[in-house]
């Protein structure tokens, strides 16, 4: 299931930021005095009464740049109007409606998107005054509120969310074809390598409809297996692309990410791992996805002896949280490598959907905590009385401990690397999720 996108736009400097951080309920965006700070989109998952929704934040219309105002302002319009669900306009009610206000605000009505107007900055009744231009505009969902006191957010975000859909929980296993998430910056070749792997002679190709605005997933099936691929090529415009409508691509990747099983994060093998490439894997290992780094262009490198374990070494070290995800080498271009493509596919989901025997998890842990037991916590023994795996699609699992809260994370990320030398989990996020349980309970 895909969940709603809630796109905050407006002016420089109107408290877009702080606003986001309040919907998230935590400081995830820089937030300062100076406009413009915001340079890159920052993007997060949100949930208010059991309703979960991604909420992003957008940089600001830089007012100093006269003569690009009309096309910042159409810019910002389109990308929001094309790629949210609902769109959440922040005004100054200190400075007032402005013509730039006007222009966003009745270009967005005019697209026919659920648009709320929160006119920021109104905690003193002073600046009430200043809010009725606001209100003359005409949207029902117009909020007066102080993003940086908290007033009236709770107001504006129950009504947002009244229809939004209920979290689902995931199933331990997804029924059925294998999904699979193709993700990457723009110019990394992510629609190339999908129109190369349905140009297979071995692949039996159907189109079926995606559930995203402007997305086609397609069908293939692989000697008798089963994926689904997703491209998340994102926005394409004529012309220079602009750094806004770049960073804006990282959306398709949210959308798709939300459905998906496996993530095949498709690098540049030329210019390397770019900070773009590390966002978007970051994404991916939150969602707890599995993933694969495809290196593209590799027709390209030398095919010398060393090379490709070179750059192997480069891609792990910048993206040190995925160093548990295989390297596949391709040509999206020639081909070459893409043989392993599905395979490699299989073999992560395998591991994605694993399940481990509480007996044989039990003993792991065992010899992993005798040969380096528990620190000790205020002066006690941590103890640990027992661990069982409740849920696949990332492995999950339950340890069941006196005092969860004296675990070090070097020492869960030492629970979690016994559990890979165990039993694999190659391509795979591992979660451990540590409870409290008092002795004799």
């Amino acid at each position: 299931m895909s969940i709603p996108q809630v796109a905050i736009i407006g002016r420089a400097n109107v408290g877009k930021s702080t606003l986001f951080n309040k919907i998230i309920k935590q400081r995830a965006a820089i937030v300062n005095d100076t406009p413009g700070v915001t340079r890159d989109r920052m993007f997060s998952r949100a949930e208010w009464f059991g309703k979960p929704f991604m909420v992003i934040d957008t940089g600001g219309i830089d007012l100093a740049a006269d003569n690009e105002i009309e096309l910042q302002v159409k810019v910002q319009a389109d990308i929001a109007i094309s790629e949210a669900d609902f769109i959440l306009f922040v005004g100054d009610g200190q400075q007032g409606l402005t013509p730039q206000d006007q222009e966003v605000i009745a270009k967005v009505r005019a697209s026919g998107k659920p648009l709320f107007v929160l006119v920021n900055k109104v905690d003193d009744p002073s600046h009430e005054t200043m809010t009725h231009d606001f209100y003359k505009m005409g949207v029902k969902n117009t909020f007066a509120l102080s993003a940086e006191h908290g007033i009236g957010i709770e107001a504006m975000l129950e009504e947002l969310v009244k229809d939004f859909a209920e979290a689902e929980k995931e199933p331990a296993e997804r029924p059925g074809s294998i999904r699979i998430a193709v993700i990457g910056k723009p110019n990394a070749g992510k629609s190339s390598l999908i129109n190369k792997l349905l140009k297979s002679d071995r692949c039996i190709v159907s189109e079926i409809p995606g559930t995203t605005r402007d997305a086609v997933d397609t069908s293939v099936v692989f000697d008798g297996k089963e994926f689904v691929l997703m491209d998340t090529a994102g926005i394409r415009r004529k012309g220079k692309t602009t750094r806004l409508l770049e960073k804006y691509s990282v959306i398709m990747a949210l959308k798709a990410l939300e459905r998906c099983d496996i993530t095949v994060l498709v690098l540049d093998g030329e210019t390397g791992v770019s900070e773009q490439d590390a966002t978007i894997a970051g994404y991916a290992f939150e969602r707890g996805r599995g993933c694969i780094l495809a290196v593209n262009k590799c027709d390209l490198l030398e095919r010398v002896k060393g090379v490709h374990e070179a750059i192997e070494e480069k891609v792990k070290d910048k993206l040190r949280f995925l160093d548990f995800a295989p390297v596949l080498f391709i040509s999206a271009k020639s081909g070459f490598g893409l043989k392993h493509f599905f395979p490699e596919v299989e073999r992560v989901y395998s591991e994605y959907s694993k399940r481990v025997p509480t007996g044989k998890l039990n003993d792991c842990f065992s010899r992993a905590i005798e040969k380096n037991p528990f620190s000790s916590f205020r002066g006690k023994f941590i103890k640990l009385f027992y661990s069982t795996q409740v849920k696949s699609c990332p492995p999950t699992f339950q340890c069941f401990v006196n005092y969860p809260e004296g675990i070090h994370f070097s020492y869960r990320r030492y629970l979690t690397n016994s559990l890979r030398q165990a039993f694999g989990f190659s391509g795979t996020p591992v979660r451990l999720k540590f409870t409290a349980r008092r002795s004799g309970n």
